[in-house]
């Protein structure tokens, strides 16, 4: 279950070429006129009894179909900042690849951040990295991740993990999808471990090298293959 409060997306870097759902071969390509959905109040919306319809004590992923920080969507999110301060008994997680505009983006009670949000900066490059991850890291954010995905190369997170909780990553998906080199996931695994930053291969994409082969890999397996190689690093962590 997601929130998606509003849809549309349009590319931003080059980690958005194929899109999984607004990339060449997605079922909402060319839709980038971004736009509010019914879904748009979702977490306060009640039943005739007068509780909410989403229950608390849960992972709620926002925006995981467009970007929350959207400059068409300013004019709405400080309406979403007000759902997301009154379900405290939920945790937001929220993935970004706009975190240059999170100052501009803030509600005027932010202080330190909202406990029950859960940032995450993707990166797909060591370009993207250096540029995105600093500015992450200076803004007040109480929980932070990082997410390589897709990633596109190999990536020193190093200079940057102090400041962050987690890291996710993941191969880039679909028939023009670029590889992602199983050694590359195994040197960011191992600059956690030094870190102790808990670590989650999430899926080998639909090109995965290893042991000099590349093994293209079905879209509905590529978790599972990621899962079966045992290398997460999650010391009970709870997963969306």
């Amino acid at each position: 279950m997601n929130w998606e409060p509003w849809t549309g997306c349009y590319k931003i870097s080059d980690g958005c070429t194929n899109c999984y759902f607004y990339g060449p071969h997605a079922k909402r390509f060319g839709q980038n006129t971004i736009q509010k959905t019914d879904q748009f109040n979702w977490p306060v919306r009640k039943n005739a009894k007068g509780e909410y319809n989403i229950k608390g004590n849960k992972i709620l992923p926002t925006c995981f179909a467009t970007d929350f920080f959207l400059p068409e969507a300013d004019e709405w999110r400080e309406e979403a900042w007000s759902f997301i301060r009154e379900r405290q008994d939920i945790e937001f997680l929220i993935l970004t690849k706009r975190i240059d505009r999170f100052p501009v983006s803030l509600p005027a009670d932010w202080g330190d951040g909202y406990g029950n949000v859960n940032l995450g900066c993707t990166v797909e490059t060591q370009e993207l990295a250096d540029y995105r991850l600093p500015l992450f890291l200076s803004y007040p954010i109480k929980r932070r991740f990082i997410a390589c995905a897709p990633l596109l190369e190999a990536i020193d997170l190093a200079p940057y993990l102090h400041g962050a909780e987690h890291v996710t990553v993941g191969g880039e998906t679909g028939r023009d999808a670029r590889e992602c080199n199983y050694d590359w996931v195994l040197a960011i695994r191992e600059q956690c471990v030094k870190a102790n930053v808990t670590f989650w291969f999430k899926n080998t994409g639909s090109l995965f090298r290893r042991g000099g082969a590349v093994e293209r890999v079905n879209p509905f397996k590529q978790s599972g293959l990621a899962k079966e190689l045992g290398i997460d690093l999650l010391h009970g962590k709870r997963l969306f």
